[in-house]
């Protein structure tokens, strides 16, 4: 049981980058599910329109960037894992910016299984099915993803921001209503797809810029609220492809800004440190 609500924690923050290794045949399929035109960004005096278009749509993507201190939420959490094997949780989850991530899953009977805490400097874990207590450094979430991995990005992914995005765009496309822009950086190919009028990311899928990794992970945001003059997507979709495929939805029920939170966090004296 610990593996099992350890995986849905990370499942929440950063799993569909920790196991997203797939197979070339699998990528392929999943790149025929969002294939689009791709016009090639050329900055000659032919293409200066273009190039124009790519700085303007980047500026108001990064506009809708959501800003907070503090967020709370509960996350309705639906996981299909490699097995076929189907979980459903509820995540508690509450954030300071840039200072302390906190999670708690809660399953069968509204028991409590995990909580963690998660800091600039630190991951700490609190199994209380097994009352064991694991302490880490941030460094743990680098080594589970093969990714640079802060809280920062963490709490990015959380909040809805788009992760891995560089500046450097290499091409776009527009159809009826929706931008696509493809950018290139250390470590993914970033294809993402917006709501043109507004900006709303629609989806993000990324492949691994090293092609002996394959891993491919796609991202879909719906439901978009407005709360607090915030547009929130309450509703998100990951896939992941190895050699099997995992499907993740998050469901959040309820969610604040910056609302006065607390974050417990205190280990039992009978609990085994690992």
């Amino acid at each position: 049981m610990t593996r099992i609500f350890l995986i849905l924690l990370i499942i929440i923050s950063i799993s569909f980058f920790i196991s997203c290794r797939s197979t070339k045949n699998i990528q392929t399929a999943i790149a025929k599910k969002d294939t689009v035109a791709i016009i090639p960004v050329i900055t000659d005096n032919g293409h200066e329109d273009s190039a124009r278009f790519i700085k303007d749509t980047y500026r108001g993507l990064q506009h809708q960037k959501i800003d907070f201190t503090t967020f709370s939420a509960k996350i309705e959490v639906d996981y299909q894992d490699a097995d076929g094997k189907k979980y459903n949780v509820n995540a508690h989850l509450r954030m300071y910016k840039d200072s302390i991530m906190w999670v708690s899953i809660t399953a069968i009977l509204g028991i409590e299984g995990l909580r963690a805490y998660i800091t600039n400097d630190s991951v700490m874990l609190l199994d209380k099915q097994n009352k064991v207590y694991t302490a880490r450094s941030v460094a743990y979430l680098q080594e589970v993803s093969d990714l640079p991995l802060d809280l920062s990005s963490l709490q990015d992914l959380l909040i809805g921001n788009v992760v891995f995005l560089d500046s450097n765009i290499v091409s776009y496309s527009r159809t009826g209503n929706t931008i696509s822009l493809l950018s290139i950086g250390e470590y993914f190919k970033n294809l993402i797809t917006l709501q043109e009028s507004a900006n709303l990311v629609l989806s993000s899928k990324m492949d691994d810029v090293d092609e002996l990794r394959n891993r491919t992970c796609y991202l879909t945001y719906d439901d978009y609220e407005n709360k607090k003059d915030v547009l929130f997507s309450s509703k998100r979709s990951i896939s992941v492809t190895e050699k099997k495929k995992l499907d993740i939805q998050l469901n959040f029920k309820q969610y604040d800004f910056n609302e006065t939170l607390s974050f417990p966090f205190s280990v039992p004296k009978n609990y085994k440190r690992n």
